[in-house]
C-alpha cells in the first residue's frame, strides 16, 4: 500500500471487532435511555429536562434538545439511536462510501452526547463520557474496504492508557487500603451494585484479595505503558487489560465501563489473533482517501491539544476523577474508587396504605431491579445495562445531602403511583393503587457468612440505622409533606 505508515491492513480485523462491539454497547446505552428517561428526566420526571434547559445554556451543555424538547421527541431520538446502533452492529455501514460511513458513526455520537448533556445527576458517570469519547474517535476509522487509519488506532490506545493509568493513580493517591493491599477485604461487599458472584468473591481468602489488589496495581500502573510498545508486547498488555476487566465484570455491575474498556483493549491487538475466528481482509483493500487522512490529522491535532489538561490532572496531587474538561466530552480524565467504604448501607423505601399511622401499621417494601433489598434475593447481573435509579440510591446511602435534590421527587412519584416510575421498580407492593404514606430508612447491610448462608438461605444480613426520608404523604397540590403536616 502507498501509505503504510498512515493505514495498516494488519488491523483490519481488529477494527471490525472494535466497531461491532462498540455498536453493541451503543445499542445498550440507547435502550437504557429509552426505557428510563420518562420517570427520571422527562417532562414530568423527577428532574425534568425542560427545567434544566431553562437554566443551562447550550455552550455549557450542547444538545439537540436546546432546539426543541418533548418526551415524544426524546423517545424518537433514543429509538433512532437503537436503530442506527443495530445497523452498525450488523455492518451495514461497511457497504457505504467513506463519507457516509463517517456520517453514520457520527450520528450515534451526536445523539448520545445530546442525551448525556441533559441527563443531570442520572448521567454523571465516567462511562458516559468514556462512551462519548470512544464514539467520537470511532467516527474516523472508516468502512471495511479501506485500511484502518493508524493514527486513529493510536488515539484509541491513548484513551485506554488514560482510563487505566487514571484509575491506578487515583487509588495510590487515595485510600490507604490500596497501599496496604486490604481494599478488597471490603470492596466486593460495599461496591455500588454487587453481582451474582460478588458474595463468592467477598469470601475468597484474604491472601487472594491482596493478590487481586497487586494485579490491579500492575494492570493500571505498569501495563498501560506497554500499550505503546511494538507487537506482540502491546497485544500482551492489551490481553492483561482484558483479563483484569473481565474479572471486574464478573465481580460486580459497572454498567458498560468494563465492557467498553475491553473493547478498547481489543483494538490494540493486531489481526493475527482473530484470524482463526473472523474473515480475512478483502483482497481489494485500499488506502483511505486523502481528505479522510487530512481529517484524521485534524482530529489528532485536536486531541493532542485537549490532552494537556487530562495529563496535567493525572500528574496533580489533587487529581480529579471522571471529569470532562470540554462540554463535548472529547478528551476526559478517568478513575474510580479513590476511596473504599468499609461498611455497606442501603436506602430502603417502604409505603403503607393505612389511613392512619399506628404501632400496628404494616409497611411494605419496594424492591428495586438491581440494588440489594430483600436479604434472601441473590444479587443480579445487570451490566452492561445501566439501572440509573438504583445507582443513585447507592449514592443516597452514602450522602443524604447528595440525594436531597431528587429523593423527595421520587417519593412524590411513588405516592402518586406514577406508572413510569413504577416501571423502574422490580416489585410494586401496591399494584393497582398507591400508598398513603411513604418513608425511607437507612439500613446497614453485610454479606452472610458461609454458615449463615447454609442455615438461612439469605445473601445479606441487615439492620436499620436511621431515617433518610421521614414518614411523608402527598397533599392535594402534589407536594410531599411530613405525615403530621396540615395542607395549606
Amino acid at each position: 500500500m502507498a501509505w503504510d505508515w498512515l493505514a495498516d491492513a494488519d488491523y483490519w480485523t481488529s477494527r471490525l471487532v472494535f466497531q461491532r462491539l462498540l455498536a453493541a454497547l451503543y445499542l445498550v446505552a440507547f435502550l437504557s435511555a429509552a426505557n428510563q428517561f420518562r420517570a427520571l428526566i422527562g417532562e414530568h420526571g423527577i428532574t425534568p429536562i425542560p427545567r434544566f434547559l431553562r437554566s443551562v445554556p447550550f455552550r455549557r451543555a450542547p444538545s439537540v434538545f436546546h432546539l426543541y424538547y418533548s418526551d415524544r421527541f426524546f423517545a424518537l431520538l433514543a429509538w433512532l439511536g437503537v436503530l442506527i446502533s443495530g445497523a452498525l452492529l450488523l455492518g451495514l455501514a461497511d457497504a457505504a462510501p467513506v463519507w457516509l460511513c463517517l456520517l453514520l458513526w457520527a450520528l450515534p455520537w451526536a445523539l448520545y452526547l445530546s442525551i448525556v448533556n441533559v441527563g443531570q445527576v442520572w448521567y454523571g458517570y465516567g462511562w458516559e463520557s468514556l462512551l462519548a469519547e470512544t464514539g467520537f474517535l470511532a467516527i474516523f476509522l472508516g468502512p471495511a474496504d479501506i485500511a484502518p487509519p493508524v493514527l486513529m488506532l493510536w488515539l484509541l490506545r491513548w484513551l485506554l492508557f488514560r482510563v487505566e493509568l487514571g484509575a491506578g493513580l487515583i487509588k495510590m493517591r487515595g485510600d490507604p487500603c490500596w497501599r496496604d493491599l486490604t481494599c478488597l477485604y471490603y470492596h466486593h461487599e460495599t461496591q455500588p451494585m454487587p453481582g451474582p458472584l460478588s458474595w463468592y468473591f467477598h469470601h475468597l481468602p484474604r491472601p487472594l484479595h491482596r493478590v487481586e489488589v497487586l494485579a490491579s496495581h500492575f494492570a493500571q500502573l505498569v501495563v498501560p505503558f506497554a500499550l505503546f510498545a511494538p507487537q506482540p508486547v502491546a497485544a500482551v498488555a492489551a490481553g492483561f487489560v482484558v483479563v483484569t476487566q473481565a474479572w471486574l465484570l464478573l465481580s460486580g455491575n459497572f454498567a458498560w465501563l468494563n465492557a467498553l474498556t475491553i473493547v478498547l483493549a481489543l483494538s490494540v491487538v493486531d489481526g493475527s489473533l482473530f484470524a482463526p475466528l473472523l474473515p480475512e481482509p478483502p483482497a481489494n483493500l485500499t488506502d483511505p482517501p486523502l481528505w479522510h487522512l487530512v481529517l484524521v490529522f485534524v482530529v489528532v491535532a485536536l486531541v493532542t491539544v485537549l490532552s494537556y489538561q487530562p495529563v496535567r490532572n493525572m500528574l496533580s496531587k489533587r487529581q480529579l476523577m471522571n471529569y470532562s474538561f470540554t462540554s463535548l466530552r472529547l478528551v476526559n480524565t478517568y478513575g474510580a474508587f479513590g476511596s473504599i467504604g468499609r461498611t455497606r448501607h442501603e436506602v430502603i423505601i417502604e409505603g403503607t396504605g393505612d389511613t392512619e399511622l399506628t404501632e400496628d401499621t404494616v409497611w411494605r417494601e419496594y424492591e428495586f431491579k438491581g440494588k440489594p433489598g430483600d436479604p434472601h434475593r441473590r444479587p443480579r447481573q445487570v451490566a452492561p445495562y445501566h439501572l440509573r435509579l438504583d445507582w443513585q440510591l447507592w449514592f443516597a446511602a452514602l450522602s443524604a445531602q447528595q440525594a436531597r435534590g431528587w429523593l423527595p421527587g421520587l417519593a412524590a412519584k411513588l405516592l402518586e403511583g406514577d406508572r413510569d416510575t413504577l416501571k423502574l421498580v422490580a416489585r410494586d407492593p401496591f399494584p393497582g393503587s398507591a400508598p398513603r404514606f411513604l418513608r425511607a430508612t437507612l439500613y446497614r447491610y453485610r454479606f452472610t457468612t458461609w454458615r449463615e448462608r447454609r442455615e438461612t438461605g439469605a445473601w445479606w444480613v441487615r439492620e436499620p440505622v436511621s431515617p433518610v426520608l421521614h414518614t411523608c404523604r402527598l397533599t392535594e397540590d402534589g407536594d410531599v409533606v411530613p405525615s403530621g403536616s396540615q395542607e395549606t
